[in-house]
């Protein structure tokens, strides 16, 4: 069964840091585009963080740069999404989406969508950021 598996979200305070994993199952994320995306209700899902599949280069929505890093472990067929200094207003559920349709990080995450043929998204996991 071909599936992404996010985990790591939970409550955190202010400034407090917290680690999104990705892990694929029946596929191999070294030949996918990965992003990391969050939505809250009322909202569109905006991409951000995403990495690229040909040179692993990065892509990082303004509000995260600094704070946020992806990363890729190829053994374990994972991608991270390492978040510190939480704000309040990264409170969402945080989705991974893997597409092989393209190799470019930042065009997957201003797009928001992956392709109907080789896209896939994961079942998301929420994260709140609260004291």
């Amino acid at each position: 069964q071909l599936q992404l598996v996010e985990s790591g979200g939970g409550l955190v305070q202010p400034g407090g840091s917290l680690r999104l994993s990705c892990t694929a199952s029946g596929l191999t994320l070294d030949y996918y585009t990965i992003g990391w995306f969050r939505q809250v209700p009322g909202k569109e899902r905006e991409g951000v963080s995403c990495i690229g599949s040909s040179d692993d280069t990065a892509y990082y929505e303004d509000s995260v740069k600094g704070r946020f890093t992806i990363s890729r472990d190829k053994d374990k067929n994972t991608v991270y999404l390492q978040m510190n200094s939480l704000k309040a207003e990264d409170s969402a559920v945080y989705y991974c989406a893997a597409d092989r349709s393209t190799t470019f990080a930042e065009a997957l995450c201003l797009i928001a969508r992956v392709a109907a043929d080789g896209g896939f998204w994961g079942q998301g996991t929420q994260v709140t950021v609260s004291s």
